[in-house]
């Protein structure tokens, strides 16, 4: 017969008090802390429990329910990394409200290929992707590198990994990343699954419901659905071609204590911006001042087209206000989903455990074949071919849009990354173009997309990551004309003076 605990308490409105709505069996497979996290998110999603409810605290319904506290922390710990609940810090644990956050919007395509599968996909110029042609990835070097990790390691090669990443791999990545002037050991690495799950882990570790987080305007919208997801209140500050404004910045600091402040320093997402040394320095000046944690981005500072170098902010940070997230999503193969964080020492225990809880660990074989792939420095030879093959995109799209857009249009030249920025006209709407340019078989990311509240109406993103330099040609003079054509409609209804 089975042992069945339960909580004899009732739910008025407004205070959480349970009646015979908890249940746990001792007998059963399923972990206490599993049964547990269940029925109190099963409760939340009926709505038996109103958001912003408190949980009850963890001594009080461990002692209920005869169990021990770690399992009722194990419990809340697995609702808030679904972000079920939200810990505020010395107040407990509270039902998160149902957030509807617009992690899929039909105009961008940031991490996702072109449908091989269909016959309209693959006649579309796709400026909206910013992820990497699949026929520049290095396939072959890859099945070579593949079988080698196979033929030494055998079966460790398919083993549990290490929560923190493999570390000969991190060892690698340390070497590597004095290339820009980053000095870091292995023991402040940790891998991850990809970028985005590093922003994920970030946000989980930091973040509780209604905290607030500086952003740059516009910026990545990956990061700020993940933002938003957790409760966060985001603050935008405006960039310029040199960098976010910094008297904005520090008005922002004056008037609210953010967790952190996220942004990509280097030909940044989407407008390809990046920091002056000058302004990087008073950043890491005020981070100092204000005690401000700093979340660095750093996915395309490979790709850079000058001959003027360029530094992470992080080869600046003397005072470690950085933690530095890079992503080989762009230089290696982004299905693979392998990235990194350079975490300062005082939070290396806690993303530590955040990633733990994420998902234990990231894939040890790919681990393997990355860290030979640095060893052996094949990353050079594909590096230098990546910069060439997108340089030379780069030139083209920058050419042709000289040559066919009005002047009524303007845009900036970045030098480096994968995007550029375009300014149109106010009598022209986003939805406008992309629904006309989508019909001409030209996939544009209208810049909505890249604001957390006020959107500018009045731009768009092209990237020529997915574009062959003659689809750059066809598809700019198709999106040209769209536009030109646009405006001349456009100024023909206007009312007269």
């Amino acid at each position: 017969m089975h042992t069945i605990m339960h909580l004899q308490e009732a739910i008025p409105k407004g205070e959480f008090k349970m009646i015979d709505l908890l249940s746990l069996d001792k007998n059963s497979s399923t972990h206490l802390y599993i049964q547990l996290a269940q029925q109190l998110k099963k409760l939340i999603k009926e709505e038996k429990i109103a958001p912003h409810t408190k949980l009850p605290p963890i001594r009080k319904l461990a002692q209920k329910l005869d169990i021990n506290n770690v399992t009722v922390v194990k419990a809340y710990d697995l609702l808030a990394a679904e972000n079920t609940v939200y810990k505020k810090v010395g107040s407990g644990t509270f039902v998160a409200p149902k957030l509807e956050v617009d992690n899929e919007s039909p105009h961008l395509d940031e991490e996702v290929y072109i449908d091989e599968d269909s016959k309209f996909d693959q006649q579309i110029i796709n400026f909206a992707t910013a992820a990497p042609s699949p026929e520049l990835f290095p396939v072959q070097t890859f099945k070579k590198l593949l079988n080698k990790v196979l033929d030494r390691d055998k079966g460790y090669a398919f083993g549990y990994q290490k929560s923190q990443g493999y570390l000969p791999l991190r060892e690698s990545i340390s070497n590597y990343l004095q290339n820009y002037e980053i000095q870091s050991t292995a023991q402040n690495i940790q891998i991850v699954s990809g970028a985005q799950q590093g922003i994920d882990i970030l946000a989980k570790t930091f973040l509780d419901y209604g905290d607030s987080v500086l952003v740059e305007e516009p910026s990545y919208p990956g990061a700020l659905s993940v933002f938003k997801a957790k409760g966060a209140q985001l603050i935008e500050v405006p960039i310029e071609k040199d960098g976010i404004k910094i008297a904005e910045l520090e008005k922002k600091l004056n008037k609210s204590k953010p967790k952190f402040l996220y942004l990509m320093p280097n030909f940044q997402n989407p407008t390809g911006y990046s920091y002056s040394k000058k302004k990087m320095e008073k950043i890491l000046d005020l981070a100092a001042e204000y005690n401000l944690l700093i979340i660095e981005d750093d996915c395309l500072n490979d790709l850079n087209y000058s001959s003027k170098p360029t530094l992470p902010l992080k080869a600046l940070d003397n005072s470690s206000s950085v933690i530095y997230l890079k992503s080989f999503s762009k230089v290696f193969m982004p299905g693979l989903r392998l990235a990194f964080l350079i975490i300062p020492p005082e939070y290396l225990e806690d993303i530590l455990l955040s990633k733990y809880i994420s998902d234990i660990f990231t894939d040890g074989l790919v681990q393997r074949v990355l860290d030979l792939y640095f060893r052996q420095e094949i990353w050079t030879e594909q590096l230098d071919y990546l910069q060439q093959t997108y340089q030379h995109r780069y030139e083209v799209m920058v050419k042709s849009l000289k040559n066919h857009l009005p002047k009524e249009v303007s845009f900036i030249t970045p030098q480096g990354g994968l995007n550029i920025w375009l300014k149109l006209p106010d009598t022209l709407t986003m939805e406008q173009l992309y629904n006309r340019a989508l019909g001409a078989g030209v996939k544009i990311a209208t810049g909505d997309l890249f604001y957390s509240q006020q959107p500018c109406q009045n731009r768009i993103r092209l990237s020529f990551a997915a574009v062959e330099a003659q689809q750059i040609k066809n598809g700019i003079e198709k999106l040209a004309k769209i536009i030109k054509d646009l405006l001349t409609k456009n100024n023909d209804i206007l009312p007269p003076l």
